[in-house]
């Protein structure tokens, strides 16, 4: 009897250790400016916090985050840490695409970030017709329950530049195939591109062996929510195409996959939706 019942709990840790949900979440929360008025971040900080912690995010890529939205966050989700510079200086000067993570489900074993340009060491560097800095951070991620390793990137592509969106997908290819190597891989972000613009074609392209799926086509059950996935804070989506997304690199198993557009008093936390995916 003792012998079976031995038998069962270690094949029940086995099982556990095997198949265990991460819930994944992916989420411009546009900067602070007092431009915005009452839809500016003083005012949407604990409703976006709180959208992180209802569902029990434990891997959360954040774009365009300063850093005092940096400071605000982690005052209002304790139980996490994030990986993360400022892409102006690799410090904390300009906007963030920050990693959180629940600490008690993650372990970080290595974190970097390089930059979307020719010389992607090399802080505040861009090239071809970017506008803007763009960053991507990535971290090396023990799974405590499962004690599985895998990546994670995080990145917010150029919004003017299309010479820049198109080579920051190959070189962001490139890079996890360096990084991770055969080892899975999570890689979440704004694109500001649709799924039929060249950026994500890239991204996407099954006849390249470096290309990245989405995880809402890889979900077993249907989508939910909007399609779209910025609001610009209007009255809802503004298109009915995401630019915003969780794509998934190795055997990754999608249960769920949503776009998140609660309101609270009719305004939303941020000018783009979250993106959420719980993966096994």
């Amino acid at each position: 009897m003792k012998k079976a019942l031995f038998l069962f709990v270690a094949m029940a840790s086995v099982l556990a250790g095997l198949a265990q949900d991460l819930r994944v979440m992916t989420y411009n929360i546009r900067l602070n400016t007092a431009s915005d008025s009452l839809n500016a971040w003083p005012h949407r900080k604990d409703n976006l916090a709180s959208q992180v912690l209802f569902h029990d995010v434990q891997l959360l890529g954040v774009q365009e985050a300063l850093h005092n939205q940096m400071v605000d966050l982690k005052e209002r989700l304790p139980q996490y840490k994030l990986v993360g510079v400022g892409r102006d200086d690799g410090k904390e000067k300009g906007e963030y695409s920050a990693i959180f993570y629940d600490t008690s489900r993650l372990q970080v074993l290595q974190s970097s970030t390089f930059w979307l340009s020719l010389t992607p060491e090399v802080p505040g560097s861009k090239s071809w017709d970017a506008a803007i800095t763009r960053i991507v951070t990535w971290a090396r991620f023990k799974d405590k329950k499962s004690n599985k390793i895998f990546y994670a990137f995080n990145t917010h592509f150029d919004h003017l530049g299309k010479e820049a969106r198109r080579e920051s997908a190959r070189l962001l290819l490139r890079k996890v195939a360096d990084i991770a190597g055969k080892t899975r891989a999570v890689v979440t972000g704004d694109f500001n591109a649709t799924p039929n613009d060249e950026p994500i074609q890239v991204v996407t392209e099954e006849s390249n062996v470096l290309h990245l799926t989405d995880s809402k086509a890889l979900s077993i059950t249907p989508h939910y929510g909007p399609e779209g996935t910025f609001n610009g804070f209007a009255a809802k989506e503004r298109d009915n195409l995401p630019i915003d997304y969780i794509f998934l690199k190795g055997p990754w198993k999608v249960k769920k996959h949503a776009t998140l557009s609660q309101t609270w008093n009719g305004r939303f936390a941020s000018d783009h939706f979250a993106v959420f995916a719980v993966i096994e």
